[in-house]
């Protein structure tokens, strides 16, 4: 009989698997980790990387692509978007209830089944779509146990398909490694999650975990950590304080506003939201859906940044929850958030604040950072269909609430020990301005 002889197997450094080469070569490598891949709407980048790198049939069972609505829906199932959550879910279940049905007698004692999936919408022609997609796998953390779970929604940012293209596919191997490799905490996990990838490519807006693997884990809390991690710049959170993809709450509707802090979240005055709807009914404009209400809270306030701890938010958030969606933010100016909610909606968005900070919106010292300070960012923030709603305060705590900022604001003196907008007296050439903004009603008083 004729010798045998093996190959062996070529390492994969450590540092090299921190690029989507590297980590899928080293999964390929592996052996025991076996699986679809499903992709829809943004090419079959994920499967790409795994195919392309070698050794591909150590871990892929199976690749799909059905770009065709009909064939998705013979498939996936009718009666949901497309780019949706449900129809992420659906091809989860399908793939892998058919790859335990044809894999399970074969491969089930070594092998850890997983089925990615993605469903995307990349940028169009015309750059008119909203580009956005969910992502995510379920997998055995060991042969034979009952699988976990995560689930990602992403916004893309990059200006081509190609490069949305290319963000997806890195994204989707940084997230079937983790799964496996770096699950030792939520730190770690998301660090590999974003490797070779920055916010100005991809925001990352809901991470939802489930299974065995994550039993102790908590979703609101990975998402609430996107924030300092600079992975996104807002979180929605929805029914019961839970993160949701922003479209479900935001997307086409009208919007009243309240900013504040994680700081100070006691400053926060949700009763002054249903004076807001009020005044926008009272506006005649035709609404074609109802107007939400909306509390935004940012870990980034312009005047007093600091550092928010996660639990406390999470407190905060639950507490809040009570009045309705809110939004995490890291914006630290009105028009950053104002840019982000023009994202979905392109109804009446009405800021709703107390004077002060309506005073503080219109002082120059803010806007140091943009070349035609005041005046552009006054019309950033105040694009098509927007406003202020401004409520009166008392006295002293306007002017606590100016104290230190430089430069001075005249105030009427008035009977009641109230600020109203109506008493704010700015020298020129602000005035001018204000009166304008307070004549095209872009600036509105807010009876309380």
């Amino acid at each position: 009989m004729g010798t045998t002889s093996t190959l062996p197997v070529p390492a994969v450094s450590a540092s090299s698997q921190q690029d989507a080469h590297g980590k899928a070569l080293s999964l390929n490598l592996e052996g025991t980790i076996y699986g679809t891949l499903a992709e829809i709407g943004a090419g079959q980048e994920v499967a790409r990387w795994f195919l392309s790198v070698g050794a591909a049939s150590g871990t892929v069972a199976k690749t799909i692509s059905a770009y065709d609505k009909n064939v998705s829906d013979e498939i996936y199932g009718e009666g949901t978007r497309y780019v949706s959550k449900e129809r992420l879910l659906a091809m989860l279940d399908h793939e892998y209830a058919l790859l335990l049905d044809r894999l399970k007698g074969v491969h089930g004692q070594d092998k850890r089944f997983f089925v990615f999936a993605d469903t995307v919408a990349a940028r169009n022609y015309q750059g008119t779509n909203q580009q956005h997609g969910w992502l995510g796998i379920r997998f055995q953390a060991e042969p034979g146990s009952e699988p976990s779970q995560i689930l990602l929604h992403i916004n893309q940012c990059d200006s081509t398909a190609q490069l949305q293209q290319q963000a997806i596919g890195i994204l989707g191997v940084n997230l079937i490694y983790a799964a496996f490799h770096q699950r030792s905490g939520m730190d770690t996990f998301l660090a590999g999650l974003f490797d070779d990838l920055s916010i100005a490519r991809i925001e990352i807006d809901v991470i939802e975990l489930g299974g065995p693997a994550f039993s102790d884990q908590d979703s609101a809390e990975w998402c609430l950590a996107l924030l300092g991690r600079e992975m996104s710049h807002a979180i929605v959170f929805g029914d019961g304080g839970y993160p949701v993809e922003p479209g479900s709450v935001l997307r086409k509707r009208p919007l009243l506003v309240m900013r504040g802090t994680f700081s100070h979240p006691e400053l926060l005055e949700p009763g002054l939201l249903q004076s807001g709807i009020r005044k926008l009914r009272a506006e005649g404009i035709p609404l074609e859906r109802q107007p939400v209400s909306l509390l935004e809270l940012t870990v980034r306030h312009v005047t007093h940044p600091g550092t928010a701890v996660i639990d406390d938010m999470k407190k905060c958030i639950r507490r809040l929850a009570a009045h309705g969606p809110l939004i995490a933010s890291d914006f630290p100016e009105t028009y950053l958030l104002g840019r982000y909610l023009r994202r979905h909606s392109t109804e009446p968005v009405r800021f709703v604040m107390r004077v002060a900070a309506a005073a503080k919106i219109m002082h120059e010292t803010f806007y140091q950072d943009l070349p035609g300070t005041l005046l552009e960012g006054l019309g950033k923030l105040l694009a098509t269909n927007v406003a202020l709603y401004v409520a009166p305060m008392p006295r002293e705590d306007f002017v606590a609430a100016l104290w230190g900022m430089p430069g001075t604001l005249a105030v009427r003196e008035s009977a009641n020990g109230l600020v109203a907008l109506d008493d704010l007296m700015p020298s020129a050439p602000g005035s001018h301005l204000f009166d304008y903004l307070r004549a095209a009603r872009r600036v509105v008083a807010l009876e309380v």
